[in-house]
């Protein structure tokens, strides 16, 4: 989805994937310099605005996903991408770490042709330079609607930075966000 400011340039654009816990992908966004919002919900699925407890059961067809709105100006649709497959094992299918079920599957869902183009592109370049050992099996699908994750999802590893889920899975992931990818950073809040 691209959003225009008034003078009719492209000042956001919106990717849609799903990496496992919407908590763990939502924590890495949320870090990196052009990212503008990351909001978790559910898509993908047959039930209108499921809840929580609904997607759980894996019975709504729904997978556990974060809208990512960018600015293009400062990071491409491909980099989305990039960080997107480097922080969740795209070769699992159903499953991520602990987390096991349909919800849990990954997927990049376009919105345009241009997205689906530039997604497939990345997964057969990260299937030719044998980044993966395993072939991906990420499902690459038209989105469908999507839907904004109960409040209390919304920033879970920013409110719950101490909570067991967050200190063992999503602690390595941003901790590898840090190391590996600092110059790609939001700069840290003043004091």
């Amino acid at each position: 989805m691209i959003q225009r400011d008034e003078s009719g340039s492209k000042s956001t654009e919106t990717a849609t994937i799903a990496g496992g816990c919407f908590w763990c992908i939502e924590a890495v966004f949320e870090r990196i310099e052009g990212v503008e919002k990351v909001v978790s919900g559910y898509t993908a699925g047959h039930v209108d605005d499921p809840t929580y407890e609904q997607v759980c059961t894996g019975l709504t067809g729904h997978t556990e996903a974060v809208q990512v709105t960018y600015s293009p100006d400062t990071i491409s649709y491909r980099d989305v991408l990039k960080f997107f497959f480097a922080f969740h094992d795209p070769t699992t299918l159903n499953r991520q770490g602990p987390d096991v079920g349909t919800q849990y599957r990954s997927g990049v869902y376009y919105d345009s042709p241009e997205q689906k183009e530039e997604c497939e592109a990345v997964i057969a370049d990260l299937t030719v330079d044998g980044v993966w050992k395993d072939p991906i099996v990420t499902e690459v699908a038209a989105l469908s609607p999507f839907f904004p994750a109960e409040e209390y999802h919304q920033q879970y590893y920013q409110r719950n930075p101490t909570a067991p889920y967050c200190r063992v899975i999503i602690d390595p992931k941003v901790l590898k966000l840090r190391e590996a990818y600092s110059s790609t950073l939001k700069p840290a809040p003043s004091v």
